[in-house]
């Protein structure tokens, strides 16, 4: 049986080989009727798409690589929603890899991507990468590179982040407002920004107040929900006093909450906590656990358009990268509301 080609939907319908190669990735500049309609004559005629000749035509594969530390937060998973969301809108499909937090499989993520000859790259860099060949391998390619939430500074790579220091602030203010004035801070390595900034609008939100700034009750380590619990453990064997902590992210955050709970600490009368990401858990567990929202589907959909928005703009090469900066949500639940 003959195979139905793209030329036999054209005579069928009467329209243009070039349109119907057009609707068939759901082209926005091709009427939503015109591509109603080819859709159905191509289901109709049991069309099949033949990708890799398409793609050797066009020299692309309508296909974008996503690299992500992990998707066992649904941080990560969310963001990838949004930028499935739009690209699939636009005719694309993704390749999703997780480095799990380990650059040399980040550096395998991406060049697994460039044998697959992706569209582009679309990245949130690990906790180790410190260097960055591979990812001026990419720009030398002239593969458009979009970073999203943690970025590379000396890269100058179109991203979207959200304002962590205001996040940051935001969540100390928050603490301050609600009467706390020992306030831990639990932060991670200050290689990568978005820790730098947190840190600094906690500072600063205690500058702010007239709260003076203790060493002794910002902590740094390797998050986790553990990390989170030995961090309660270190301050009460330490016997340094505190009324509050604002961790960098919601699993230590949930760390906290527990080893408070194991020492008797009643949150929030005695103790507040409040974490930042918003994560799915923290309207489940008790006490509700207040935090920073990232909006990460936005994230992750403002991550795509500004992909689409790269591969568009043929003059984008000539000017500074475009970097979009969302702002955060405080979102106050039990762990913290005293009043």
């Amino acid at each position: 049986m003959k195979k139905t080609t793209i030329h036999d939907i054209a005579r069928e319908l009467n329209i243009t080989f070039s349109t119907v190669a057009r609707a068939l990735r759901n082209n926005p500049a091709i009427s939503e009727a015109t591509r109603a309609a080819v859709h159905r004559t191509a289901e109709k005629l049991n069309y099949r798409q033949n990708k890799l000749a398409s793609s050797l035509r066009s020299g692309n594969t309508h296909v974008i690589g996503v690299i992500v530390p992990s998707l066992h937060v649904s941080f990560f998973s969310s963001v990838v929603h949004g930028i499935e969301k739009v690209m699939n809108e636009n005719g694309y499909s993704i390749l999703l890899y997780q480095s799990n937090e380990m650059v040399q499989q980040e550096i395998k993520g991406i060049d697994t991507f460039l044998q697959s000859r992706v569209d582009g790259i679309i990245s949130s860099v690990t906790l180790e990468t410190t260097q960055y060949a591979h990812y001026e391998d990419i720009k030398k390619r002239n593969i458009p590179l979009i970073f999203f939430d943690r970025t590379l500074a000396a890269l100058d790579t179109p991203s979207v982040t959200i304002d962590d220091y205001q996040g940051g602030f935001m969540a100390t203010e928050h603490l301050v407002q609600q009467g706390y004035r020992r306030i831990v801070h639990i932060t991670a390595a200050q290689d990568i920004p978005i820790f730098k900034e947190r840190l600094r609008g906690y500072k600063d939100a205690l500058h702010r107040y007239q709260i003076p700034v203790r060493e002794e009750l910002i902590l740094q380590g390797q998050f986790s929900i553990e990390y989170g619990r030995s961090c309660i453990k270190q301050l009460r064997e330490q016997g340094i006093a505190f009324d509050a902590v604002f961790a960098l992210e919601d699993y230590t955050a949930m760390g906290v909450i527990q080893q408070l709970q194991a020492y008797n600490i009643k949150i929030p009368r005695e103790a507040g906590v409040i974490g930042f990401a918003n994560e799915a858990f923290g309207a489940l567990v008790h006490p509700g656990l207040s935090t920073v929202d990232q909006q990460t589907v936005k994230m992750g959909q403002e991550a795509a358009r500004l992909f689409l928005k790269t591969i568009q703009d043929k003059q984008a090469a000539g000017r500074p990268a475009e970097k979009i900066v969302l702002k955060p949500i405080l979102i106050v639940r039990e762990s913290s509301r005293r009043s």
